[in-house]
């Protein structure tokens, strides 16, 4: 009998998505809600994270911070109270399901809530794992100009929810509201876009009610 050869391509994201899958089901049967925070370095992520809980007091939250060398958020976190861990990736550029599997461990989920995940500060990689979260949160800056969904789409095409920071700074930058909400509603119709202000804490308790509603 003449012998045939078969290849098998299997996904190369398999493996990870499995695993994200088996966090967020195990998260979501305690109750908790998972929210993949990802942004440029400087975009307002740890500053979104502090405004969001302040928003959220009545609701238990967890934070996972995701950092290539420091600690200097998780120790800003834990100095206001909030339940935190570090991730140091020591250069990778994103962080994956089976680093943050390993990590629960780490915090307590003595509550149901929400646990933010703050990924590595990139506009490129995190867009493309799936780490076990319920939604993702992209977090834009004015100051990063209006242009950012063309030069990055995918990670506009993949949010669950925009928020735009640093928007006392429009005027200051040039910032066409126009031109970047064109961008973004040609890569996602449906993702809501806030404007925030992390000095303000304006339009943070728009979101965190969103969030609680998508948390049911």
């Amino acid at each position: 009998m003449a012998e045939k050869e078969i290849q098998v391509v299997q996904n190369i994201f398999d493996e990870n998505d499995r695993i994200a899958f088996a966090t967020q089901e195990k998260l979501g049967k305690m109750g908790v809600f998972v929210v993949n925070i990802m942004g440029a370095p400087g975009a307002g992520k740890t500053s979104s994270i502090i405004n969001l809980i302040r928003q959220l007091s009545e609701n238990k939250v967890y934070v996972i911070e995701g950092d290539i060398e420091s600690d200097i958020d998780t120790v800003k976190l834990k100095e206001l109270g909030i339940e935190a861990i570090q991730i140091n990736t020591n250069g990778a550029c994103h962080l994956d399901a089976p680093t943050i599997q390993s990590s629960l461990d780490g915090l307590s989920f003595d509550k149901p809530g929400l646990l933010f995940i703050e990924n590595i500060g990139n506009l490129v990689c995190p867009a493309e794992f799936q780490i076990g979260e319920h939604i993702k949160m992209l977090i834009c800056s004015a100051a990063e100009g209006s242009d950012k969904p063309y030069k990055y789409p995918l990670a506009f095409e993949k949010a669950d929810v925009i928020l735009l920071t640093k928007c006392d700074l429009k005027t200051y930058v040039d910032f066409n509201d126009e031109f970047f909400l064109k961008g973004v509603r040609a890569l996602n119709k449906t993702a809501p876009v806030f404007e925030v202000n992390a000095k303000t804490g304006q339009g943070f308790e728009d979101v965190a009610g969103w969030l609680l509603q998508k948390k049911g």
